[in-house]
C-alpha cells in the first residue's frame, strides 16, 4: 500500500491542513458519503482524494458506480480492494445514455433520507449532478465536489466547496503525487481575478492598520469562491501563494500569521 507520506500527504501536513479547515468552519468529524462516478474519474487520484476526504470528515460510506463488465474500468479493480470502496454495478441499458448517473443519484437520495450522513463527496466532472448537489444542500447537508478542470461551472457552483482533482494525480511509474509547478510571480500578478479576491479578503479581515489574520483571510475566500485552492497555483498553502505574489506583507506574531497589502501605510 502506498503511504500518505509518499504521496505528499504526510501526517504533519495533514494535521496542519486539518487545523486550517477547522478554522474555516469545517468539522473533521463530519460523517460523509463518498460517491464516485467511475466513468468520469481516474483511479490515479484515489489516494490523494481519500486523504483529502479524511481532512473533511469521516468517510462512513465509500461507493463507486459503473458498468464493471466494461474493459475500460479494469484499472479500478485493484484500487477498490486496497481502499475498501464498494463497487455498484450498473449496466448500460441504452447506448449513449449514462445509467450510472441515475444509480448514483438514487443512492444519494436514499442516504439523505436515511439520516446517517451529514455530508456528501460527489466525485465526477459531469454536470448531471448539479441538481443533486443543490438538493442535498437544501436539506442542510454539506456537499464537497471533486472533478477535473473541465467540470461545468453550474456543478462547481452548486457545491459548498469544489476541489480540482489534478492536485491528486499520481505518476504511473512510482505512484507519487506529481506536484504542480508553482506559478511565476509575474504570472500571478497578471491574474486580476486572483488579486481582486485576495485584496477583498484582506480588506474584510484587516483592522485600521491594514493587518489581518491569514486564517480570517482564508475563511473569507472559502466562503466567497468555493473552488479556490492554492494548490491550483502550485502552492500547498495560502501563505506560500501570497508570498510568491510579492504584493503583500507577511508577519508572524507568536502562533498566528498576519497579512496586509504593501501599499497600505503602516500606522502602527
Amino acid at each position: 500500500m502506498v503511504s500518505l507520506k509518499s504521496t505528499g500527504f504526510s501526517a504533519e501536513n495533514q494535521k496542519k491542513r486539518e487545523g486550517n479547515l477547522m478554522a474555516n468552519g469545517f468539522d473533521s468529524n463530519l460523517s460523509l458519503a463518498v460517491l464516485i462516478d467511475a466513468d468520469n474519474t481516474s483511479p490515479s487520484i484515489i489516494e490523494g482524494l481519500l486523504a483529502e476526504v479524511a481532512m473533511l470528515g469521516v468517510a462512513g460510506v465509500k461507493r463507486i458506480y459503473g458498468d464493471w463488465t466494461s474493459p475500460h474500468l479494469a484499472s479500478w479493480k485493484s484500487v477498490l480492494l486496497e481502499f475498501s470502496i464498494q463497487p455498484i454495478q450498473q449496466f448500460r441499458y441504452t447506448t449513449g445514455k449514462n445509467s450510472t448517473d441515475s444509480a448514483m443519484i438514487i443512492d444519494a437520495m436514499d442516504l439523505l433520507y436515511s439520516g446517517n450522513v451529514s455530508g456528501f463527496c460527489l466525485v465526477s466532472s459531469d454536470s448531471d449532478f448539479t441538481r443533486l448537489a443543490s438538493r442535498l444542500r437544501e436539506a442542510g447537508k454539506r456537499v464537497y465536489g471533486f472533478g477535473e478542470r473541465k467540470t461545468p461551472r453550474p456543478f462547481v457552483a452548486a457545491c459548498d466547496r469544489f476541489i480540482y482533482t489534478d492536485v491528486f494525480v499520481q505518476t504511473q511509474d512510482d505512484m507519487v503525487v506529481k506536484p504542480m509547478k508553482p506559478a511565476a510571480s509575474k504570472d500571478l500578478r497578471c491574474d486580476t481575478k486572483l488579486l481582486t479576491l485576495l485584496r477583498s479578503a484582506i480588506d474584510a479581515a484587516s483592522d485600521e492598520t491594514g493587518w489581518g489574520p491569514l486564517s480570517a483571510v482564508g475563511t473569507f475566500i472559502s466562503k466567497t469562491v468555493n473552488d479556490f485552492d492554492p494548490r491550483n497555483y502550485g502552492f500547498s498553502k495560502l501563505n506560500g501563494l501570497i508570498t510568491a505574489i510579492g504584493l503583500f506583507e507577511i508577519e508572524r506574531r507568536e502562533n498566528q500569521i498576519f497579512v496586509r497589502q504593501i501599499n497600505k501605510k503602516n500606522t502602527s
